[in-house]
C-alpha cells in the first residue's frame, strides 16, 4: 500500500494558539451569557425580555467570533508574499461587515413589539465587556515569544 503523501504544515504565527484559545473561551462564555440573559430577560419582561437577551448576547458573541476568527483566518496566508495586504484586507473587511450587520440589525429590530430593547442593549454591552475581559485574560496568561515569528 503506498504511503500517503504528507502535506507540509502551514506555518502559523506564534500568536495563533492564543487566538484559538480566545475563540474557544468566547464561544463558551457566549453560550453561558445567552442562557443567563434569556433567564434574566424572562424574569424582567417575559417573552420580549427573553428574546432581547438572547439576540443581544448572541450578537455580541457573533461579533467576537467574527473578529477573532478573521484574524485567525488571515494568519493562514502568512507564507504569501502579500500577507500584510491580505491580513489587513480580511480583518478590516470583517470590521466593516460587523458595522454593517450592526446597523442593519439595529434598524430592523427598532420598535419591534416582541422585543425588549433595554434587555437587548444590556445583553450586547455585557457580551462586549465580557469578550474584552476574556481577551485581556487570555493575552495576559499567554507566553508568546518576543523573538521569533513563524511556526516555531
Amino acid at each position: 500500500m503506498p504511503d500517503p503523501v504528507e502535506k507540509p504544515a502551514i506555518a502559523m504565527p506564534t500568536s495563533q494558539p492564543v487566538l484559538m484559545r480566545a475563540l474557544r473561551w468566547g464561544l463558551v462564555v457566549t453560550a453561558v451569557l445567552v442562557a443567563a440573559f434569556a433567564g434574566i430577560g424572562w424574569l424582567v419582561s417575559g417573552a420580549p425580555g427573553l428574546i432581547g437577551g438572547v439576540i443581544g448576547t448572541a450578537m455580541g458573541g457573533f461579533f467576537l467570533v467574527l473578529t477573532v476568527g478573521s484574524i485567525a483566518f488571515a494568519n493562514r496566508f502568512i507564507e504569501s508574499p502579500s500577507y500584510l495586504a491580505l491580513f489587513f484586507a480580511i480583518v478590516l473587511g470583517s470590521w466593516i461587515l460587523k458595522f454593517v450587520i450592526f446597523i442593519v440589525t439595529s434598524l430592523l429590530l427598532r420598535d419591534q413589539p416582541w422585543l425588549d430593547p433595554v434587555i437587548l442593549f444590556i445583553g450586547i454591552v455585557a457580551a462586549v465587556l465580557v469578550s474584552l475581559v476574556i481577551d485581556a485574560v487570555v493575552i495576559a496568561k499567554s507566553r508568546i515569544p518576543v523573538i521569533g515569528g513563524v511556526g516555531e
